[in-house]
């Protein structure tokens, strides 16, 4: 769904999150200390999560901290969007696209001491299938077997291709548990990642420290703590007092104040999509001319000026994504012609109420308050705590017009389950959809999205208001951090402290 680490990270319930963004990002600074391989690592957070249990619970709340860092998967992803081994050695895809085999790597153990076996990897992954209750429970629809001929060897066969098997084999269905592990998911952590969970202080900070069982190259600082703050102008006071080493997802209004206080700031890429919701079910969203109104009346550009960084985005994929594509010939900003929709439609005097988490600040509200009364809609801005939103939008879908920065990558799907809390149902959209999936050639399924992708932006499905940025601060010394932020998590493995 959503995402954003550190003081971005929208996750609904822990499933979104916050914040590609065109542009040449910043170089990420290099240490010129000495290292110091027991350093603590500070990073500045702003949205927690209510759990640890990232089997059945969603998003970039527990994506961004858990996944690489404490568990791990057959695979996972680059920066780049790569997908590469991780605890397999190597893997292949037979040439009719149902058959994937696994070589796993030798001598990994979890963090209690117990060696990792094929059975847990068999374990994990058929759990996912047969339980509807563990997230991305439905990505594994296609799975028809799972099994383990060797020791060594893992082989997935799917009844039909799908060409984001293997990505979602990167998220958490398809991460690797100990089978029968008696741990506590929600409060406690055992994977086999290079960081074990040392605490949870919840509504402060989550502690990781360097595992010594770790079967890979070990991380280069002692310990990690993310701290969470609860807004963006806290963050950067947290960073200014020397409280944090690292804060991420900077506001770019506030990113000046860093920077002339010594933090190397880095401007990394980002699928974050700054997401204007509209309820397809409630009436008169119902009606295509008053979602086409509501979005010709947004003044696009100047909003991600007022925003400080990112790019326009006219539909539901980024520019990282398969199946991108320019859709700026589908709207443009005309006040006069959405009040022209709005009358034709027969809405007069059109009242509505914004639902947004209250973590994300008053830029965009405001915006949107401003261009829409210039065609006559009055809109209430009703900011609540996210567990609310959760609850009221997400689930509930109680709402008419909503914000959320959906930051998780390949996630076009959303708009072809017509349960999902959009409320859009459009038939040749989820076909469309499902034979892109299908589909061997990856061009071929790119330029699928791409058609039904279009078909939604055509609909009004909602308003893709920015491709977000993100901004980094590093204090002198911190060297590795991630810069860009399309993976929905921070990847700590290659952080370095120099004194």
């Amino acid at each position: 769904m959503f995402r954003r680490t550190s003081l971005a990270a929208a996750a609904a319930a822990a499933v979104l999150v916050l914040s590609a963004c065109t542009g040449t990002p910043a170089a990420t600074p290099t240490a010129t200390g000495t290292l110091d391989p027991d350093a603590a690592l500070t990073v500045g957070l702003v949205l927690e999560p209510d759990n640890l249990d990232i089997r059945h619970t969603s998003g970039a709340a527990l994506e961004q901290v858990l996944i690489d860092n404490v568990y791990q998967g057959l695979v996972s992803r680059t920066q780049d969007s790569e997908i590469v081994p991780a605890i397999a050695s190597d893997f292949e895809v037979s040439d009719d696209g149902l058959t994937y085999t696994f070589t796993l790597n030798e001598g990994i153990v979890f963090h209690n001491g117990e060696p990792l076996t094929v059975e847990d990897v068999v374990t994990s992954l058929t759990q996912v299938k047969d339980d509807e209750t563990i997230v991305g429970h439905g990505d594994f629809a296609g799975v028809a077997s799972i099994v383990s001929p060797d020791p060594a060897t893992v082989v997935i066969t799917l009844i039909e291709p799908n060409q984001n098997f293997l990505f979602t084999l990167t998220t958490p269905a398809g991460l690797v548990f100990k089978a029968g592990d008696p741990t506590d998911l929600k409060t406690d952590a055992n994977g086999t990642g290079p960081f074990a969970l040392e605490r949870w202080s919840q509504g402060d900070s989550i502690t990781f420290v360097r595992s010594d069982a770790y079967w890979g190259e070990a991380p280069q600082v002692a310990e990690v703590v993310f701290q969470y703050i609860p807004d963006f102008t806290a963050g950067v006071n947290a960073a200014l007092d020397g409280s944090l080493d690292v804060l991420t997802a900077v506001d770019p209004n506030l990113a000046s104040q860093l920077a002339d206080s010594g933090f190397a700031l880095t401007k990394g890429k980002t699928t974050d999509k700054g997401t204007l919701a509209f309820n397809n079910t409630k009436a008169p969203l119902d009606d295509v001319r008053v979602r086409e109104a509501l979005r010709l009346a947004v003044d696009h550009d100047a909003l991600v000026e007022a925003l400080g960084g990112g790019s326009t985005l006219y539909g539901p994929i980024p520019r990282l994504d398969p199946g991108y594509e320019d859709l700026s010939d589908v709207i443009s900003y005309d006040p006069e012609r959405a009040k022209e929709l709005l009358a034709e439609a027969g809405v007069e005097d059109l009242e509505l109420t914004l639902t947004i988490p209250s973590f994300y600040g008053t830029t965009v509200p405001q915006v949107l308050v401003s261009d829409y009364n210039d065609i006559g809609v009055t809109l209430t801005v009703e900011s609540v705590e996210f567990a609310t939103w959760l609850q009221d939008v997400y689930t509930n879908k109680d709402y008419e017009l909503s914000f959320v920065l959906h930051v998780e990558p390949r996630d076009f799907g959303n708009f072809a389950n017509p349960d999902y809390y959009f409320g859009y149902d459009n038939a040749e959209v989820q076909a469309l959809y499902a034979e892109a999936l299908t589909t061997v050639d990856p061009d071929e399924s790119a330029d699928l999205l791409a058609k039904a992708a279009r078909i939604v932006s055509e609909d009004h499905a909602a308003d893709w208001l920015y491709n977000g940025q993100t901004i980094t601060a590093l204090a002198p010394g911190i060297s590795g951090f991630p810069v860009d932020s399309i993976n929905s998590r921070i990847d700590l493995a290659e952080v370095t402290v120099s004194r």
